[in-house]
Formats: structure tokens, sequence, C-alpha cells
């Protein structure tokens, strides 16, 4: 019989998990929704999470650092936005090289500001649950008692879902990354759209990148997001550019990393190797094509030549 207790806190470390995953995943679905595929993700999580853990180092306050943390992403997608819509680049090449180019910048960064030091404590973002459910027994503390910044990711995949179905905004996206020319044609400022896409994607990453350093462990390491930039990319495409099963996905890849952990306490001997692994063989499964048919939006990764 499983412990109850132990369940629960597979359920709220699967929730924690999943959250940076669904943050950066809902900023690229709207980027992909408007044709411009941001491998850059991975990239701008990390240099959110190091400008985060920084600044809220260097002030003592984790709201400066939550801040400074989306301040140094977005000029680094901007530069994305740049590359791959204004000089028409290969969205893929231009994304893997932004993460490559911020590995190297963070990692020098961090090496400067705290040397030998392992692991620098920073002051993290403040827990607290909604009123009443933490008094649900089991429950309560281990599932409902997270970092408000989960909330308000909660909260902003709920904005972007109602933006994306029931606003002209919305329409204009799916138009940018369906039919560039035609949507121009109407009158729509196509690379407006795409810039302003690939911005929302930045400051996405950049709070679930400040999630992983000061919502979530409360310091900062060396290429700390593992990879985390590209399952979110693949949560989309395993959600078929859905906000519904994008937000299924990234509950799917946080509940597999959680068996890393959990498995174990609950006397369950499993290779480590194959639960670190799990999550990515998932996204694997979803690159592959083997959950299901995926349609992409239609003008995907084409330049807009309009």
């Amino acid at each position: 019989m499983i412990d109850p207790e132990l369940a629960a806190v597979f359920v709220g470390s699967s929730i924690r998990l999943a959250a940076p995953l669904l943050l950066a995943a809902t900023g690229e679905l709207v980027s992909e929704r408007a044709g411009v595929l941001n491998m850059s993700v991975e990239g701008l999580m990390l240099a959110g999470a190091f400008g985060g853990a920084a600044a809220s180092w260097a002030t003592g306050s984790p709201l400066a650092g939550l801040l400074c943390g989306v301040l140094c992403v977005l000029p680094i997608a901007w530069l994305q936005a740049f590359l791959s819509i204004t000089l028409r680049a290969n969205q893929i090449v231009t994304g893997i090289g932004i993460n490559i180019l911020v590995l190297g910048a963070t990692t020098l960064g961090y090496r400067a500001l705290f040397g030998s030091r392992s692991r620098a404590e920073i002051p993290g973002l403040g827990q607290c649950a909604p009123p009443g459910l933490s008094q649900i027994p089991y429950l309560g503390e281990q599932v409902f008692r997270q970092t408000w910044l989960l909330y308000a990711a909660v909260v902003l995949v709920l904005l972007v879902g109602w933006v994306m179905r029931s606003t002209a905004l919305g329409l204009a996206l799916h138009a940018a990354g369906t039919a560039p020319q035609a949507a121009s044609h109407s009158g729509l400022k196509v690379r407006r759209i795409r810039y302003g896409a690939v911005l929302f994607t930045g400051f996405m990453s950049a709070l679930a990148g400040c999630f992983l350093s000061i919502g979530d462990i409360h310091t900062f390491t060396e290429g700390m997001t593992s990879g985390a930039g590209y399952l979110a990319i693949a949560a989309v495409i395993f959600g078929n550019w859905r906000l519904g099963r994008t937000v299924m996905a990234c509950c799917l890849f946080g509940a597999a990393t959680a068996l890393q952990f959990q498995l174990p306490a609950m006397g369950l001997e499993v290779p480590s190797a194959l639960l670190i692994a799990l999550p990515y063989v998932l996204a694997l499964l979803a690159v592959g094509g083997l959950v299901g048919r995926q349609v992409a939006p239609a003008a995907l990764t084409k330049p807009f030549t309009g």
C-alpha cells in the first residue's frame, strides 16, 4: 500500500518541477504559433536564473532578483528575434548559438561573483497556500504550499489561453504563423507580431529561470537548467501546439523528473540513470511523432519576406 504522505510529496514535487517547464513552454507556444521556433529557450531560462540569483544575492531582495532576471533576458530575446525575423537567419542555428553563448557567459559570471563556492545561498521567494487548502490532511502542506510564483504561473497560463482563444490578438498570432502573407495583405504587421511573440517567450523563460534559482532551490549552479528549455520545446510538440495538451505534457515531464527522488524513498530499486533519462526519453518520443500525429503551424520556421 502506498504511503499517503509519500504520495502527497510526489504530487507536490511533480507540480513544483513542472512549473518552470509550464512557464517556458507557454511562452514557446506563443512564439511557435506566430511562426518562430525559438530554440534559445534553454539559454533564456539560464540567463533568467543567473540574473535573478545574482541580483537577489547582491540586494538581498528576491523581488529585485525577479525583476533583474527579466531585464537580463529581454535583450537576448530581442537578439533572437532580430536574427530570425529581421535577418531571416536559420532559427534553429541561431537559437542553439545563443544557448551556447549564454552558457559560457553565465559560467564566467558565476565564477566571477561566487568564486570557488560550490553553492551560494541566495534569498528566495516566499511560499504561500490558497486559503483553506493548506489545512487539507497530507495534501495541504506538501501540495498546496508552494512559492507564489507557481500560482502566478497558473494565472499567466490561463490568461494566455484566453488571449489565444478569444481575442483579436490571438487571431493575429495564429494568422502570422499559419498564413503570414495573407495576414500581411489584410493589414497585420507580421514582423511586429513575431517580435512581440519572441519577446514574450523571453519574459516567460525569464520567469521560469527565476523559478529555478530563487523560487525553488535558492541558489545558482553552472548550467542549472540541464535541458529544461529543450523539454519545454518538446512539451509544445507533445501537446500538438495546443495549450491544454502542452500543460498536460509539462505535468507529465514534471512527474517523470520527480520519480528520480520518490522511487528510492518508496523502496523501489530502479537504476538512477534510467530515472534521470526518463523525461528526455518521453521528449524523444514526442519529437519523433510516436505519441500521435502532430500538425505544426504552416509557417513555422519559415522567414517572412513580405
